[in-house]
């Protein structure tokens, strides 16, 4: 039920984002959204995971080193 509701979140988000370009068209789509997605999630995962980065990748599927990467792309480590 969870995923519908972010399935219909990012949908009907698109859909704004598109009608607001009026006809021009987009550029980067693909790395606008991930960007856009990628940063809260790992906000999240990060603060359910109380921090521990190790939890975290496990967690995301990821490698711990590509989660650390990611972490300081989106300036969420010091």
């Amino acid at each position: 039920m969870k995923q519908n509701k972010l399935h219909d979140c990012v949908r009907a988000s698109m859909e704004d984002f598109f009608r607001d370009l009026n006809g021009t068209d987009p550029a980067n789509l693909h790395d606008m959204l991930v960007k856009a997605v990628e940063k809260p999630l790992l906000e999240v995962v990060m603060e359910q995971a109380q921090n521990n980065q190790s939890r975290a990748a496990q967690w995301l599927g990821l490698n711990r080193n590509t989660l650390r990467k990611k972490l300081l792309e989106h300036k969420l480590l010091d």
